[in-house]
This record gives C-alpha cells, structure tokens and sequence, in this order.
C-alpha cells in the first residue's frame, strides 16, 4: 500500500512540475512575442512619423491631385538660406525634398480623395533629375511611449468621415479650410458649375447622393455670398493657435491664408455690387506672387480639352449646313425682290383666267440627257453647259459624310443636348409668358383660329373627299347617270348600273361600312393593305371609274368630285390645300393626258395648288416589261417638262397646268428593305436588273433634273417646282441624310425622332415638316408617340397635314380635324396651333401675292418684324422667342460668327 501511494504521489508530482514548465516557456513566449511586436509597431510608427512630415511635393496623379501636410514646425522655427526650416537645432528639409519616394508607400499613407486638394508647384525636371538619388532625412519627434505615438495626430491628417446627418454644425474655419482647398476643382455633370465642396463629398464619382438630395452644398455661381461668415472666419483664422505652415519660397502659409480670407471678404463685397463669382483662386494668385506657385487641379486644361472636342463637333455640324447649302435650290430674286410691272387691262382679264393661252416664242436651248441628268446649252451645237449640278458620285459621298457625323458619339451626345436644352427652354417661355401670349391675342379683334389661314400641305388627290362625301356621289351617279357607259372589262363595255349589277350591289345597299374605305387596326404597319383601301367596296374597278382621270370616260367622275371639294374648300374661305396627284412614269404622253384633264374641266381654285407625285414601282414597271432600265422612267418624267419649257407652243395644256403645280414628289412604302447606294453607282441606262433603286437613288436622279429644270423656267420667267419628297416615314436614316441634302422641305419626317444630329440639323437649317399624325397612326406610330408635340417643342418647323382624309378622317373639314385632335390630345394652347397654322403657309407653295395678302406686306422678314398678330393670330411675343433662340444656337454653331439673312427661304 506504501509503496503504491509513493509512486502515485510521485506521478502526480511530476505531471505539476511539466504543467508548470509549460506555463511557464509559454508565458516567456508571449512576453517575447509582445516586445517583437512592440518593436515592430514602434518601427511602422517611425516611419509613419517621417513619412507625413515630409514637406515636399506630393504625387499628383491622373485628375487626382494628393493632399499636402506639412507636419509639426516649432513656432520658433527659423527660415535657412536654402529655404529650409530650423527648428530646435534639426534641420529639416523644405523645398530639396528628394522626389525619389516609393509612390506606392506615398500612395498608402495619401489623404481621402474627398479632402481637399492643394499642392505645392512642381519643380522642374532638372530638380528631379539631380534629387532623384538623394536619401530623404527625416526626422520624428520623441514620444514617451508607443501609446503616445498612436495618440498623436500630425497636423493635416484628414478628420474621421462621418455622416452629413450627423455633424450639423461645422467650425468655421475647418469650412473655411476645405474652401481653400477644393477651389475649381472638377465636378461631375450633375453639378451646377465650377463651385466649393464639402468634406463630404464622395470618394465615387460623385453623381449619386448617398443620404439624400441634400447631403452636398454645392454654391450657386449667382447666389449672394455670405460676407459676414466671410468676416468670422478671417477671425477664427488670427486666433487659432496653428502650427504655420512654410510655403515653397519659406514664407509662412498661414498669412497668406489670412490673405485669402481679406481678399475674399472683397469679392463678397463685389459680388453684391456686381453680382459677379470670383473664384477664391483668382484672388489667391492675384494678392500674392508667392502663391502663385501653388498647382490647383487643372480644370482650365480640361476646359480646353473639352472645348477643343466641342469645337470639332460644332465645325461637323457647320460642314454639313454648308452641304445642304451648295445643293438647294435658290431663286437669284426671291419673289418679293421682283419690280412689279403695271399690267393692263387685258393682262388682269388674262390673269383671271387661268386656262387661256397666248402663245410664246420659243428660245434657242437645246437640252440633252446624259447619265440620267439633262444638261441644257444655250443654242444647238453649244458645249457649255448653263445650269452645271452635283454629280451622283459627289452627292452620294456627301450623304455618306453626312452618316458619318450621325455616328460619331460626341456630335450625337451634343446634339441630344441642345435639343434637350430647347425643349426646357420652350417650357420656361411658356411658364413665364404663356398669359401673356393670351392677353395678347384676346386684343387682336376679329382673328382667331378658324379665319387663320391653314394650308393642308399634304393631301392626296385620289383620297382628298371624306367617305361620307365619296359615297354621297357614287349614289347620286347610279341614279342620275345609271345607264353611262363607265368602263371596258371582259371583252365588253359595260354601263354603272350593269357594273353594280355584277357586283350584286344597288344604290339602296350602299353605305360607309360596305364602301369600306376607312384605315382601321389591319392597315397598321401593312402599307399593301392601305393602299388596298383605296378600292371602293374592295372592287378595282370602282376605283378605275370613280378615282381615276385616266379611264374610258376621261376622268370626268373624279373631275366633278373634285370641283364639289374644292367648292367646300372655298366655302370656309381660310382653309388652303396642295394636292398630289401621281405621274407614273411609263410613258411621255401622261402629262399630256394629266394637263389636259385639267384644262378640259376647268378643275381650278383659288384655294388650291398642285404638286406632282412619282410613285417608286421601277420593279413592277420592270417585271411587267413597260420599261428596260431607269432610264426609261426619267425619260418620261423630264423631256417633256423641257420640251414645254423651251416652247410652251408644243405643250400648251402642259404649259398651263404647271403654271399651277408647285412641287415634286416621291412616294410608295418606305418601310421596305434596301440597299444603301455606295459612292459609285451604276448609271440609270446601266440600272437593268429587276430590283427597285433605293430612296436615295430615285432622290438624287429627281433633285439634279429638277435643278436644272428650275434654272431654265426661273431663266424664261415661268414658275419653278420644289422637291418636296415623302421622307421619314418609315424605313432607314439615310432617307433623311438624302432629303437634308436636297429637299425644301418633307412630309413626315418622324423617324427624326431616332438620329439626334439630323433633327438638330433640321432644326438649324429649319426644313419644314409637314406631320401627319393620324395617318401614322394608322400604318407606323401610335398616336400617342408621335413626336410632333416634341418637334414642335424644341422649335421645328412643323406643321399638320390630313394627307388621306378618305382613309382618315370623318368630317368635311379634314384639317381642322387634325387641328382639334392635336389641341386636345397634347393640349396645344391657341397660339401653339395658330403657330402652327402660320408655319403651314410658309411652307406651301402658294404665290407670293397670296402670302402677301394673307400674313401682312412684310411677312419674308424674319422675327417678329415679319408677323402681323393682326394677320396671323400669333403674338410676337412667340415669334421673337422662336427668332431669338434660333440665332443662338446659329452663333453657337458658328462660334458667334453666323450670318443671318433678313429674308426667310422663298
């Protein structure tokens, strides 16, 4: 038993003594382990230490500029030949800094991005490159302790950043400080301007608020500066007790601080005279020479940079003003420029009569056809050409150039902008000036908007009647007239009752739904069936009989429907209309055909004018073997227009009928897929295969005959046709890039909406468009995302049209349909639709005498010395706002050197 205990009490023995071993050798590993890191810790602090009391440059980096700290200086210190700082017997280092420091250490060690930004000037490289070697020397202070380390805080070390919410009131001169520090520093575009920051600003960008819309204090430019903070922080400033701060040259930093507070105090006191910003900046440099050592972010560089990129977008857009500048065509003397010549009676008889003709000698031209562009020359066997015009090659490049700006993201941001910037513009007019605008024209008597002139400037002549209207006449024909022979089919003539009778249909059975006329949801983006609404009851042949001139009794159904329109036009006396009537092109003979319809029905209004339309079917044409190349239809488009210009003699019903027509037109689906021309395109006698030639194509070949078409009648005294193309409805940019170029003005032109720069260019060169958005609401847009309201916003010209009342509209006054949708639908003010009313008469083609009679005698001025509130129903108050506007952004585009002219476009 004793000798079992021993050994147990022995056991227990030696299992204390190893447990005391072990805590023991562990406790003398902690001790060690402490004082390694103590040492380790003291070490970082040092070098800590010397580190941010390095007085040099900092690294300055990308738009970043590093955060200057100068340590703690005794205030004793003295100031060495060198520009060092003596103090206390060490000699520490000011201006030689070596700049040889590791940038990523610098960089560890750097401020918060968000504080504010001062540094020294760099020296020059020749400094760098001698001190690139040169071992800083630093030097620390003693502490006591590495607890004593840890609670020192060297002087400009960055305070803790806390949130806005909960740091309400901020000394004076930390603020005061922070100014100092963040002047012109760059913002983000969501900042007001070039102004202060706070210590809160974000590390990030900077374009989102972290605690709400008020967590910066950004400083309006304009706003009064407080002066009396101005004042308290100047004293703060004299009686803190901070260490002062050594500048470049050893002068002391803090009395130039002192400065910048008296020299702001006399900005505060010139702003509230002047009410002019001074950046603290400026005064900093101006009060002191020494100061202007000081490097401050480089926002002016910037600046240049950017203005450098603007200015190149500007010179894009200036280039293509100047394209579309060289191609329009101009009249040498605009209309109103002409002398009036006193007329005798017989001549004012003659004037009355629109279809009496006195034969005319005819010149000595000669024209001739080559490469699809006709060339006149002043006798028979004359080589010089009168009337020279782009080339294809030319023109297609200059489209091509115009793509190009499109593309380029600069031009596109830019552009967005400034429309983006006259539409808000257009709002604050309207928010200061709108009850004004309405004062103004309840004082003009009599005018309102129904006895305004409105111009329908886009209306198909096929579709010009209402349903209710169409369908009134055919039933009065089928009994007036049941037994007139109407039309050949089959191998036989038959009358319009037998023609119903094969359609199992009576007079009785009739009515709008049975007509079947009216666009509904199955048109919508179905340009085939659109146009298939065009059939009466679905039957071509109705629309052979009743809608067309060219049938078996001469057109003279669609001649009485006709007069019966343009009767109800004249009975509303202020409403005005261009019809569109087509020419094919299949052969010469159609305008013969055409004038002399015309003529024959003495089809003529004072209320009404013509333009001529082309639909784009070369393909059909092609398949059905009426034509064997391109050639063929410019042929039968142009020869005869010259052959009736150089000798009206050869053409007289021609000659008269165009004495009436105003301008061209281009029309068919635009929607349908095509290839872009290149460059080089195949000549129209080349063009032989089956496809149909793209938009652009088919403009140029119209624009360049068209061109010198209108040389020649301006040159004979005769009067000249416009191109005026369907353009934007549907389909690729490039439609638009084309009528830029070449067009007076377009009808449609809703796809602006989707290229920035060219409805910007639209705006500057003010093309007119003449918008139809009830017709696009049932093929391509929806109503309500028209962008008519925004055009016509951001100061388009723009103006409505009815363009197909028979699929359209219900009334028998289609454009003051139009007129009363719009109004209520974006909720047009009356003088925003008298405003429109206006634009439309400018943009038709009626006579100057007309426009004369209906917008005043000085209405081809432009600004409001060309309106008559009296006339027109609009205040200048709206014009001059338009007027104004525009030549900014001219001067802006042209860098304040535009011309403007006097006159508007004829």
């Amino acid at each position: 038993m004793d000798s079992g205990s021993s050994s147990s009490s022995s056991s227990a023995t030696s299992s204390l003594h190893l447990a005391m071993a072990a805590l023991v050798g562990a406790s003398i590993m902690a001790v060690s382990a402490f004082y390694i890191h103590k040492r380790s810790v003291d070490q970082v602090l040092n070098r800590i230490i010397e580190l941010r009391r390095d007085g040099g440059k900092r690294v300055v980096s990308g738009e970043e500029e590093e955060e200057e700290d100068y340590g703690e200086i005794d205030r004793e210190a003295e100031i060495g030949p060198e520009g060092e700082v003596i103090a206390g017997g060490r000699r520490i280092l000011g201006r030689n800094v070596s700049s040889s420091l590791d940038e990523k250490l610098v960089r560890a060690f750097r401020m918060s991005s968000s504080m504010p930004n001062v540094a020294l000037e760099n020296r020059d490289q020749g400094e760098e490159d001698e001190n690139v070697n040169r071992r800083p020397s630093f030097r620390a202070p003693r502490f006591s302790s590495s607890l004593d380390k840890l609670n020192h805080v060297p002087l400009g070390l960055p305070p803790l950043r806390t949130d806005q919410r909960h740091v309400d009131n901020l000394s004076s001169d930390r603020s005061f400080r922070r100014r100092v520090g963040s002047v012109d520093r760059l913002v983000t575009p969501r900042s007001p301007g070039v102004t202060f920051d706070t210590a809160e600003d974000s590390d990030d960008d900077g374009t989102e608020l972290a605690n709400g819309d008020d967590e910066f204090n950004y400083t309006d430019a304009n706003a009064p500066v407080n002066c009396m903070n101005i004042l308290e922080v100047n004293s703060n400033l004299q009686n803190s007790s901070t260490v002062p701060l050594i500048g470049n040259d050893g002068t002391c930093m803090q009395a130039q601080i002192f400065k910048v507070a008296e020299n702001e105090t006399k900005a505060c006191m010139d702003l509230q005279d002047e009410r002019k910003f001074i950046s603290t900046a400026e005064h900093l440099v101006g009060s002191d020479s020494n100061l202007s050592r000081i490097v401050l972010p480089q926002y002016q560089l910037v600046h240049d940079s950017m203005n450098k990129e603007e200015e190149e977008v500007r010179k894009m857009i200036r280039e293509c003003l100047d394209l579309r500048q060289r191609y329009l065509y101009r009249e040498k003397v605009s209309p109103w420029m002409k002398v009036a010549v006193e007329e005798d009676s017989s001549v004012s008889e003659t004037k009355r009569d629109p279809f009496h003709f006195d034969p005319v000698e005819a010149s000595a031209h000669s024209f001739r056809m080559e490469d699809g562009v006709m060339h006149v020359y002043s006798k028979e066997n004359e080589s010089e050409e009168l009337f020279p015009v782009a080339s294809s090659t030319t023109f297609f490049t200059d489209m091509h150039y115009i793509l190009k700006v499109m593309s380029v993201g600069n031009v596109r941001s830019t552009c967005y902008h400034r429309l983006r910037y006259l539409e808000e513009k257009f709002r604050l007019h309207l928010l200061v000036n709108a009850d004004k605008e309405f004062l103004l024209q309840k004082s003009a008597p009599h005018r309102d908007f129904y006895n305004i002139r409105k111009v329908d400037t886009h209306v198909h002549h096929s579709a010009c009647m209402n349903q209710k209207h169409l369908l009134r006449f055919i039933k009065s024909k089928l009994r007036k007239e049941p037994d007139e022979v109407v039309i050949f089919r089959d191998g036989k003539y038959l009358t319009l009752k037998e023609v119903f009778e094969s359609l199992d249909l009576t007079g009785y059975d009739l009515n709008v739904d049975l007509l079947d006329v009216h666009a509904d949801k199955s048109t919508f983006h179905r340009f085939d069936k659109f146009n298939l609404k065009y059939n009466p009851c679905g039957q071509s042949r109705l629309r052979e009989i009743f809608l067309k001139q060219d049938n078996l009794i001469q057109g003279r159904f669609l001649a009485e429907v006709t007069k019966e329109v343009l009767s109800d036009l004249e009975a509303s006396k202020y409403q005005m209309a261009e019809y569109r009537i087509s020419i094919y092109g299949r052969k010469q003979s159609e305008w013969d055909q055409l004038a002399s319809w015309v003529v024959n029905n003495a089809i003529y209004s004072e209320n009404a004018v013509w333009l001529i339309q082309l639909p784009r079917l070369y393909n059909i044409y092609k398949n059905m073997g009426i034509v064997t190349s391109f050639q063929n239809i410019l042929d039968n488009l142009f020869i005869p227009l010259f052959e009736v210009t150089i000798d009206p003699n050869s053409h007289p019903h021609l000659h008269m009928f165009l004495m009436q027509v105003v301008g061209f037109d281009i029309v068919d689906d635009e929607s349908k897929p095509e290839r872009r021309p290149t460059k080089h395109m195949p000549t129209p006698a080349e063009w032989t295969n089956e496809f149909n030639p793209a938009y652009s194509y088919y403009a140029y070949y119209c624009y360049a005959n068209l061109y010198t078409l209108n040389k020649l009648r301006e040159s004979k005294g005769y009067r000249t046709i416009k191109f005026r193309p369907h353009c934007g409805e549907a389909g690729d940019v490039d439609h638009l890039a084309a009528g830029f170029l070449l067009c007076h003005n377009i009808s449609h032109g809703i796809n602006l909406r989707k290229t920035p720069v060219l409805q910007y260019l639209y705006y500057l060169a003010q093309v007119g468009l003449m918008m139809s958005p009830l017709s696009n609401n049932s093929l391509f847009l929806d109503y309500h995302r028209n962008p008519f309201p925004m055009f016509f916003q951001r100061g388009l010209n723009v103006s409505l049209s009815s363009d197909d009342p028979l699929q359209i509209h219900l009334t028998k006054e289609p454009l003051v349909e139009e007129y009363s949708v719009a109004a209520k639908v974006w909720k047009l003010s009356a003088c925003d639709i008298c405003e429109i009313a206006r634009n439309s008469v400018y943009q038709s083609g009626f006579s100057h005498t007309q426009k004369k009679h209906w917008h005043g005698a000085k209405y081809f001025l432009r600004g409001p010395e060309g309106n008559d509130i009296h006339k027109t129903n609009v205040p200048s108050l709206r014009i001059g706002f338009r007027h104004d506007t525009w030549n900014e952004e001219m001067r802006y585009v042209y860098s304040g050197k535009a011309i403007f002219p006097e006159d508007v476009d004829p």
